[in-house]
């Protein structure tokens, strides 16, 4: 899948409408991480350095098409601007004379940004009116924004009908990332899935059987498979309705050799809270009363050691109750032999999430291959689905005369 991107048409004078992913945690008005900005950094300074104006937009948290004060961008604004060395003003509004005399002010070399988009319930309707306004900001549209391309919104689909789409440098490299998962992978290739619900990662097991050689499951869907097993998981989450389909996994996993590595012992807890009792017992023993919220340690050599061949690696969801530090020890130990083993050339791929956040806690960033800054986009494409926001870019191979010309 190669699509063009910002490198195959000339910023100098033109006015870019940048779809960035810029919904971030904000906290006192502050942002509070900036990875995600930060990861657009590089699109941003190439469109500014090859003279172009550059309008952001962006969504922040879930305000269901109504104005939230507390989604407002401004505070993201600003602390690009820090990033950035020059001002980032933000507009009142997506909409409105006040943004249209904003964009017509802008001039090369400078960075407006637009106000939350889902505001306005017609963003995630895909409304072709709201599309058509937003486009008509521009005279190029890039989407940079991986982590919402797996969403049909007017910021994402919609604008494509009516400006030429590349994408940005963060989406290619992206793109790149995954599609080698699934196209050239070198073997052997071991899965790490986690996360706390089966559900929302049948899909992408189910595609990777044919490409793994190893999967490693832990976090609270491993339950689903370990009843699937036979044994009882006391009051630990478990999707009992899927245990049927988990079972077909399992003996789909083992007539094609597929190594399936699940926990063999576990901490339990009384409660899932910080400072709750907790004791570490074989999978074979867990307390009616008592709830899994990690692997134990003998799990945690026998997930080292399943990896230890692998010369690839994808990692999408943590191992246990990450966000509670006690139960986190099986999720810090992989992230840290990931991060050893990618030193001695083993390819690694996290894909969103608190996967992320734990690789990020342990600043271990840069060790790793690839970090994906979509954790629901980055599923569906490993499960083979086609992203709206990703096919709707302009193709290397059909490249329209006078693409990006205007």
């Amino acid at each position: 899948m190669e699509k063009l991107t910002v490198r195959d048409f000339d910023p100098q004078g033109k006015r870019v409408l940048m779809r960035v992913d810029f919904n971030v945690p904000i906290e006192d008005g502050k942002v509070k991480d900036d990875s995600r900005i930060r990861a657009a950094l590089p699109t941003i300074h190439y469109l500014l350095e090859h003279g172009a104006a550059v309008i952001l937009m962006s969504h922040l948290g879930r305000p269901k098409g109504k104005v939230v004060e507390s989604f407002r961008l401004r505070p993201v604004a600003q602390w690009l601007s820090g990033l950035l060395k020059l001002p980032v003003p933000s507009t009142g509004d997506p909409l409105g004379i006040g943004t249209r005399d904003a964009v017509a002010r802008l001039k090369p070399g400078q960075v407006l940004m637009l106000e939350n988009l889902r505001f306005h319930p017609e963003e995630e309707a895909n409304e072709d009116e709201y599309a058509k306004t937003l486009a008509s900001y521009g005279d190029v549209y890039v989407n940079d924004a991986f982590g919402t391309a797996h969403r049909a919104h007017a910021s994402t689909v919609g604008v494509t009908k009516y400006l030429p789409a590349y994408a940005g440098l963060l989406m290619e490299a992206e793109i790149a990332a995954l599609s080698n998962l699934l196209e050239k992978v070198a073997h052997p290739f071991a899965a790490v899935i986690g996360g706390a619900k089966v559900s929302g990662k049948l899909g992408v097991l189910n595609h990777l059987m044919d490409k793994v050689d190893t999967f490693v499951v832990g976090g609270g869907m491993a339950n689903t498979f370990l009843v699937a097993r036979g044994y009882t998981v006391g009051k630990s989450l478990l999707e009992r309705e899927l245990v049927e389909e988990a079972k077909q996994i399992l003996e789909k996993a083992d007539k094609k050799g597929v190594q399936f590595v699940l926990p063999t012992d576990v901490v339990v807890a009384k409660e899932v809270t910080r400072g709750a009792e907790h004791k570490i017992v074989p999978v074979t023993k867990i307390p009616n009363s008592w709830s899994a919220v990690d692997i134990g340690p003998a799990s945690i050599e026998a997930f080292k050691a399943a990896l230890d061949p692998a010369k690839t690696v994808f990692w999408n969801g943590p191992l246990g109750v990450f966000e509670v530090p006690t139960f986190g020890d099986g999720t810090r130990a992989i992230a840290r032999q990931l991060a050893a083993k990618a030193d001695e050339g083993l390819t690694v791929v996290v894909g969103g999430g608190d996967s992320v956040a734990a690789v990020e806690e342990l600043g271990l960033t840069d060790k790793m291959t690839h970090i994906s800054t979509g954790g629901g986009a980055s599923l569906e494409f490993m499960e083979g689905r086609e992203l709206p926001g990703i096919s709707v870019l302009l193709d290397r191979a059909k490249v329209p005369a006078g693409a990006g010309k205007r």
